[in-house]
């Protein structure tokens, strides 16, 4: 039995799901938001709750409960509030700033690099900490996963682009003896 499969999500106010055709479409004040449904899974929908249950117990079908109950509550708590990350950047000549859909990094390469923002996301760029926030939780983790890994934090001086709650462990350098 999934701990989490079995919670009962329960929908604030202005917020409604709907199950159609294989879909679970989520709407609240900040958006909509959509994933497909394995048929595997079901859904229930009594007034302002929501639960998820198995069609079938089988290996799959308890594998995949908990993780669209997950989905599910990540979906109602995304149009209701944005998440967010941010990312601080650390290093001399390190810069970042967004230009329209794109946001221009400065990382000690020879060249800036140029990333292509997705479309629902928010990016803002002050001084050296990025802030990104969208109703979707796994593309906003994806977008931050994706720019963290373009210059990584190194351990000897922590240059480098580190999540803001993020510690870095770091290493002694050489000894002079």
């Amino acid at each position: 039995m999934s701990r989490i499969g079995k919670k009962i999500i329960t929908l604030p106010a202005n917020t409604e799901i709907k199950v159609s055709s294989g879909n679970i479409l989520v709407k609240g004040p900040l958006g909509e938001l959509s994933r497909p449904l394995h048929p595997i899974i079901e859904i229930k929908i009594n007034g302002n709750e929501v639960s998820v249950h198995p069609k079938k117990v089988t290996l799959a079908s308890r594998a995949l409960w908990g993780t669209y109950a997950s989905h599910i509550t990540n979906m109602v708590s995304g149009v209701n509030k944005l998440f967010e990350k941010k990312l601080i950047l650390e290093g001399i000549g390190f810069k970042s700033e967004v230009n329209g859909a794109k946001i221009n990094l400065a990382l000690g390469f020879s060249h800036s690099v140029n990333v292509q923002i997705p479309n629902g996301l928010k990016v803002t760029a002050e001084k050296n900490v990025i802030n990104i926030s969208g109703s979707d939780k796994e593309e906003v983790g994806q977008f931050a996963s994706k720019l963290r890994s373009l210059k990584k934090p190194e351990p000897y001086k922590g240059k480098g682009m580190r999540y803001s709650d993020e510690i870095i462990r770091r290493k002694q350098g050489k000894k002079l003896v």
